[in-house]
């Protein structure tokens, strides 16, 4: 007995060996340079994210603020920008006269002074609200920001052409595929050296029929992050990256990213190898998008991690970065 499990001891000590070197840190480590910054809706008001769920209204429960920026400006971009980051993610509808309006919301009604749902009005019109009014932080006592908004909505062509040479996750907040053709149309004006600076996310539908149409773009969206991760995970310790991960721009939260093979550094060049960038987000817990976004959720992260780092407060936390880096 005592011969033949010693054949079988040995294959399964080979092959925990063979698990090992293929998915550790081993030769890989620092290889690929900095942290990559994306700033959620640019420099923006802060919420607790943990405690509201996507349909809340984050602009009713503001902290006290310690800036005048309203998220998906330009003016907030730009700041954005200035702070660190390497992309900005920012929303669009489809409006009534054909265009893409810059906007959060499902409708108007909570964040500015109209009314109704935001892609059955017209760019006119969308422009003439103050998207500054519907902010508080103290339960409506008062409106810091109410009449410093108005005009300030812009079209997806006004970010476009504003920062030509800018990186932008563009958000399809409806999971219309029609909304995906829309967008394609949009992006296919531009050549495949500016189109590989955007990436459109969002729901399946949308997210698919642009992949149809421009399979030269990176995407994101839930159907794409769960056949990638779930593969990955099912056979990522040969070293395989599934055909699923290829050309992916992957959000992956904190408190998942240990269980993926080879994290982080070969895991992260193993996505780079597949054309794909990963962004870690703060642990999921069913809530709104949260970032990593105080010093200590930054100082959590693994030491040297090079890969990509969705914020919610790129003011915080792009300074810190770019300081560490620069020495």
């Amino acid at each position: 007995m005592r011969r033949k499990l010693k054949p079988v001891l040995l294959l399964a000590l080979a092959f925990g060996l063979f698990v090992y070197f293929a998915n550790s840190n081993l030769f890989v480590a620092g290889e690929h340079g900095d942290p990559i910054l994306l700033a959620h809706r640019g420099v923006a008001q802060r919420f607790d994210a943990a405690s509201m769920d996507g349909e809340a209204c984050s602009a009713s429960r503001i902290a006290p603020p310690t800036h005048d920026y309203l998220e998906n400006t330009i003016r907030s971009m730009r700041a954005a920008f200035a702070a660190g980051a390497d992309l900005v993610e920012f929303d669009v509808h489809p409006t009534t006269d054909g265009q893409f309006a810059v906007f959060h919301d499902w409708t108007l009604d909570c964040r500015t002074d109209g009314h109704g749902v935001t892609r059955e009005h017209s760019m006119t019109d969308l422009r003439a609200l103050d998207i500054g009014y519907g902010y508080t932080a103290d339960g409506g006592k008062t409106f810091p920001f109410r009449e410093k908004g108005r005009g300030l909505m812009p079209t997806l062509d006004e970010v476009l052409a504003t920062f030509p040479d800018r990186r932008f996750l563009i958000n399809v907040k409806s999971n219309d595929a029609n909304e995906g053709t829309k967008l394609a149309a949009v992006l296919a004006r531009f050549p495949p050296e500016r189109r590989v600076l955007l990436v459109p996310y969002g729901g399946d539908r949308p997210i698919d029929e642009i992949r149809r149409l421009l399979p030269d773009m990176k995407i994101v969206s839930r159907g794409s992050l769960k056949a990638c991760l779930l593969r990955y995970v099912g056979y990522g310790w040969t070293g395989l990256v599934p055909k699923a991960c290829r050309n992916l721009v992957l959000l992956v939260p904190t408190n998942v990213a240990p269980w993926l093979w080879g994290w982080p550094d070969r895991f992260l060049a193993r996505m780079r190898s597949a054309d794909s960038e990963v962004f870690v987000v703060a642990p999921w817990s069913g809530g709104a998008t949260a970032g990593i976004d105080t010093p200590e959720e930054l100082g959590s992260l693994p030491e040297g991690y090079s890969g990509g780092i969705w914020t919610n407060a790129i003011e915080v936390i792009g300074p810190m970065v770019k300081d560490e880096v620069g020495g």
